[in-house]
């Protein structure tokens, strides 16, 4: 119970900081959350639940589980853990996976089109469902796994945003576990025995270059810890002069009215990171327990 309640608070105070530092939710907001029945989305769910519970700020949640055909896919287990939450819940059912396997040749990553048509059935449940907000279970291991991909394979310094506006402007995608470490989740998931489900979809296709990349960082991890850390922290402390695009220090130089090659100064350059930033959101203070101390 001791390592459950540590984790716990651990990761409310990792959602409260998000949720403050990016504005992800608001007084009247209804949250659909996605859950996918991972250990991810289920401790999402749980984290969401658990600050609507103690937070003055009060918003609405329903989850909902979109069942893409894989086969075996076990529904009704997930049904009754959702039930037994007591939150609001949706099951929905749309077969893309043979579509997935109808567009993707054998051998490629199938991830980007089942990611995508996923996304557009979870964009019109929201509308339909008359929610304002629409929350992921994505973490920071995600973004700094994303960070690396779009960098090594892509070219561009990219990666997750916290707080997502869709191009239609009909939806806006949040993610409040941005800064939560994946070990946590995980581990946090095993203390409540969540019903966790795998996606067999993608775990059949060993040569994801995510999971190259996932590799990479928990060798560099063992090597020196904070590297995880560190990369979070770079996603949030850019320095443009420092880069090589010639666009972003044209609009610099237009923000600043002056050369944007300029150095900055020392004190400002080694700001704080995001973990320094106070911890309170949805006025936390009034949480019993996110506030507290490991």
């Amino acid at each position: 119970m001791a390592e459950r309640d540590r984790l716990e608070r651990k990761l409310l105070r990792a959602a409260a900081r998000a949720i403050q530092d990016f504005d992800l939710i608001g007084a009247g907001d209804r949250i659909l959350v996605a859950v996918s029945g991972g250990k991810d989305s289920l401790t999402l769910l749980r984290v969401l639940q658990l600050l609507q519970a103690r937070s003055p700020v009060k918003f609405g949640l329903v989850a909902v589980n979109l069942d893409q055909g894989q086969p075996g896919f076990p529904a009704a287990l997930l049904r009754r853990h959702l039930e037994s939450t007591g939150v609001e819940h949706v099951m929905l059912r749309q077969d893309t996976y043979s579509i997935v396997r109808r567009l993707v040749p054998p051998g490629k990553t199938a991830c980007p089109v089942c990611s995508r048509l996923r996304r557009g059935i979870l964009y019109n449940a929201a509308v339909e469902l008359g929610c304002t907000r629409i929350a992921l279970g994505h973490h920071r291991d995600d973004l700094v796994e994303t960070l690396l991909l779009s960098a090594l394979y892509s070219g561009a310094l990219k990666s997750m945003p916290p707080k997502l506006h869709s191009a239609d402007g009909r939806n806006v995608v949040i993610r409040p576990l941005c800064y939560a470490a994946e070990e946590d989740i995980a581990a946090y998931a095993r203390e409540l025995a969540f019903p966790v489900i795998p996606c067999d979809l993608c775990g059949s296709q060993p040569q994801l270059r995510r999971r190259r990349v996932k590799e990479l960082l928990a060798e560099l991890a063992a090597e020196h810890p904070a590297v995880k850390g560190n990369l979070l922290h770079a996603l949030g402390k850019v320095v443009p002069t420092h880069l090589l695009d010639r666009d972003l220090l044209a609009r610099l130089g237009e923000a600043r009215g002056a050369d944007p090659w300029i150095e900055e100064d020392e004190g400002a350059a080694a700001g704080g990171c995001a973990e320094d930033a106070p911890v309170v959101p949805l006025n936390l203070a009034a949480v019993p327990g996110a506030g507290d101390s490991e």
